[in-house]
């Protein structure tokens, strides 16, 4: 197991870019099942579990060439069925949270898929109604075998057919499975409540020019006429906003002054402005993002004078993975502040560990924790800590910055499935963060 050895206290100085998104990495990569034409995508971050997921393509048949660092080209003339079937490819794809958008692409081309029940952060349920219940719309019929412990999904021996569904809910993951079978299905699919993220904008631009008719784009109601086939494209994928979060977060904690590049403003929404309630100063120059907080940041309570409050919601409201980052940063804050995080349950248990280190939180239940900031910088002390998910993972690592003495953050693998070589970049700002094997 690795580790980081963190001395706190250090600020920043200088500039970064952020890498590519991991969450539109996981989708447009599965996409590229759905032709036989070569697809080349810019951009990608060099993360685990990006790197997992095109391994498991790869095994499939896919042909990968890695033009660069982060450019790859990818060929799926054919996907090789045994051993989607075979314990290999199960294992692989069950520890991989992004493996569940595979179907999608296989349904539609293929007419069938396999979907072990799919790994990922431990951080509550996360069930997969929203993608079975669409697909089914378009025809399709799923069981699962338990002695494979698997979901087979098959298509009707005539092929997916399109038809107008009403999402139970806006899933992002649902959402692009079903994008991306009914691409290929007969006829016209209509999907209501579908999430609109700016990663689901990115892939509908990509499978556009892959040939694919999308309208609506960018809303909740999407209109998809099905083609034949789709051929090859290129694609640069977007900057990731939870690592731009991240680094704001960073930057406030240790009383920073650096800047972010190309951060793609546009594609934000509201976290600028949310991090502004914070009581961050940010300054926007083009497409990058200025973080100069020289001076304890103060809480903007509601204009009636009430807490203020932090909740996620679907886009174009606050990602839920943004949430603990938030809630890190608020521990040093002037004022008060509530954390809501209404998706996922296991998400705020982390909070143990902050309070360990001298952070005043109330954990109202698994939903809400309220946060009484200190109103200085180093308020925290230094602590030992395990990170249980990505997200815990690198709130765990702001607060060791912005924390007094030498923390240690074991079972570090989880932050590096999202952040690419965290530690060297920010060393290369004035970090001090050591990567060590227990």
């Amino acid at each position: 197991m690795s580790s980081f050895i963190v001395e706190g206290g250090h600020p920043l100085k200088g500039s970064i870019t952020p890498q590519g998104a991991k969450n539109e990495a996981l989708e447009v990569i599965c996409a590229t099942l759905l032709t036989t034409e070569e697809v080349v995508i810019s951009n990608i971050p060099d993360i685990a579990d990006v790197r997992n997921l095109i391994s498991l393509l790869q095994d499939m048949g896919v042909a990968i060439t890695h033009i660069d660092d982060n450019t790859v080209s990818f060929k799926a003339e054919e996907v090789n069925f045994d051993y989607v079937h075979s314990e290999e490819y199960k294992k692989k794809a069950q520890s991989l949270r992004g493996s569940v958008m595979i179907i999608g692409p296989l349904l539609g081309r293929y007419g069938k898929a396999i979907l072990p029940k799919p790994g990922g952060d431990k951080i509550g349920r996360r069930r997969l109604d929203t993608h079975f219940l669409g697909l089914c719309k378009l025809g399709a019929r799923f069981e699962y075998v338990s002695e494979e412990k698997c979901y087979h999904i098959l298509s009707p021996c005539d092929g997916l057919k399109g038809n107008y569904m009403l999402l139970d809910e806006a899933s992002v993951t649902g959402t692009a499975n079903i994008i991306m079978a009914a691409v290929l299905a007969k006829g016209r699919t209509v999907i209501y409540n579908a999430a609109c993220e700016p990663y689901i904008q990115q892939l509908c631009r990509m499978l556009i020019k892959m040939g694919a008719r999308i309208e609506g784009v960018g809303s909740n109601l999407l209109t998809i006429d099905g083609v034949e086939k789709l051929g090859g494209a290129t694609h640069r994928m977007l900057p990731d906003m939870i690592e731009v979060g991240s680094f704001i977060g960073m930057a406030a904690m240790t009383g920073s002054d650096i800047l972010l590049k190309n951060v793609g403003i546009r594609d934000l929404g509201i976290m600028p402005a949310a991090f502004e309630r914070l009581g961050i100063t940010l300054g926007i120059e083009g497409d990058d993002i200025r973080v100069n907080q020289k001076e304890i940041y103060e809480i903007d309570p509601f204009i009636d004078g009430s807490i203020m409050t932090f909740a996620d919601a679907p886009w174009p409201g606050l990602s839920p993975d943004l949430l603990s980052i938030f809630l890190v940063v608020a521990t040093q804050a002037k004022g008060s502040v509530l954390i809501h995080q209404k998706m996922f349950e296991s998400r705020l248990f982390f909070v143990d560990k902050l309070i360990d280190m001298g952070a005043r939180i109330i954990l109202c239940d698994p939903h809400r924790a309220v946060v009484i900031g200190s109103g200085k910088f180093k308020s925290l002390h230094s602590a030992n800590m395990v990170s249980p998910d990505i997200r815990a993972g690198i709130a765990m690592l702001i607060a060791a910055m912005g924390a007094k003495g030498v923390s240690r953050i074991q079972n570090i693998n989880q932050i590096d499935r999202g952040y690419e070589k965290i530690d060297e970049r920010l060393n290369l700002l004035g970090a001090k963060i050591i990567r060590t094997e227990d």
